[in-house]
């Protein structure tokens, strides 16, 4: 019989296969503790840093025994209430809030005029630079003395110094969100016709929002510190001062619980502002846009 007609063997296989069930396991997997505390939402977790804090500041203040050196949370929180039904807090909240908004819109326009300058020639850069550089590391408290010398014992004083507190950290902050845009939609932008101010506000600034918006809230922080350090010093207005003239006035009159109830109030103020202005900005839009996590 020849090789070709040799039936072949059906070898056995090399590895016995198997099947087996799988079985479902009902058990759930111990959650971590880092993992419990995400679960919580963020106004439970701020209200926990803010308990353990007002635990320390009571431990403290029991430790201290001086209401003159520092008073209790209850006291700070009686001196509060009685500054908020009595309305010298919210007037006070009021004109510090109108002058900050004044100064802040002021230094938004201006670092605005300046990045769009700057993104568009070659001049406006080598301006922004420049400026940045000399002015930038300038603290806009140390232009108070000119400022009154300009302006004047007023408003218009505080104003000035906050401009420069807002302008110069949120020019650097655009421009640097202006930089990272990438080369590709740079050119895409320059192909569909786009130039001047209509590159900068219809392509730049969308693709740069998470920096300016990092911008934005970094120079509101300088701003309001600005503002309550330069009340603290002068700050009456045809004795109408803000919440850093009452904080001084108070500290004068040895009233140590309405100092703290002042602090309080600017620390609420910025959660306000930072939780739901600045957050509220963020989730409609660049994590809305999947452009920040």
């Amino acid at each position: 019989m020849s090789a070709a007609a040799t039936p072949l063997r059906r070898l056995p296989p090399v590895r016995p296969e198997y099947e087996h069930q799988v079985v479902r396991v009902q058990a759930s997997l111990p959650v971590a503790p880092q993992a419990r505390h995400r679960q919580l939402p963020a106004g439970v977790r701020r209200a926990l840093v803010l308990l353990v804090l007002a635990i320390a500041w009571e431990i403290a203040a029991r430790l201290v025994n001086d209401d003159l050196l520092l008073p209790s949370v209850m006291q700070t929180a009686r001196a509060f209430y009685d500054g908020v039904v009595s309305g010298e807090l919210p007037r006070r909240v009021a004109t510090s809030l109108w002058v900050l908004a004044q100064g802040y819109a002021l230094g938004v326009a201006g670092a605005f005029a300046l990045t769009a300058l700057a993104a568009s020639t070659r001049i406006g850069r080598d301006v922004l630079g420049t400026l940045v550089a000399m002015f930038n590391p300038l603290p806009a408290i140390a232009l108070l003395p000119l400022a009154l010398l300009w302006f004047g014992l007023g408003n218009g004083s505080l104003v000035f110094v906050l401009v420069h507190s807002v302008l110069w950290p949120l020019a650097l902050n655009i421009f640097a969100g202006f930089q990272s845009v990438p080369e590709t939609l740079r050119m895409s932008g320059r192909n569909l016709g786009l130039r001047g101010p209509r590159y900068v506000f219809q392509l730049l600034v969308p693709a740069a929002l998470p920096a300016i918006l990092s911008g934005l809230k970094i120079s509101w922080a300088f701003a309001w510190r600005t503002l309550i350090a330069a009340e603290l010093v002068f700050g009456a207005t045809s004795r109408q001062g803000g919440l850093g003239w009452y904080i001084f006035q108070n500290r004068n009159e040895l009233y140590t619980d309405k100092v703290f109830a002042g602090l309080a109030m600017v620390i609420v103020l910025g959660l306000l502002v930072e939780v739901v202005v600045f957050a509220g900005l963020e989730r409609i839009t660049v994590r809305r846009w999947g452009m920040q996590r």
